[in-house]
């Protein structure tokens, strides 16, 4: 199964499962169905929510 993308609507940040997001403590390889719930966009402070899945 291929990782998937994920942008934020608010301010365009994107979230890539294949990187994670280390900074945040979010290993390589996490799938964006495991980030918790109360996550938010490190670039603007949106929830989880208002991200889509994109295609890069």
């Amino acid at each position: 199964m291929p990782f998937r993308t994920y942008m934020c609507v608010v301010c365009g940040w994107i979230y890539d499962e294949e990187h994670g997001h280390p900074e945040a403590g979010i290993p390589p390889g996490t799938l964006w169905q495991d980030i918790p719930a109360d996550f938010t966009c490190p670039e603007c402070g949106a929830g989880k929510t208002d991200f889509e899945m994109v295609e890069i």
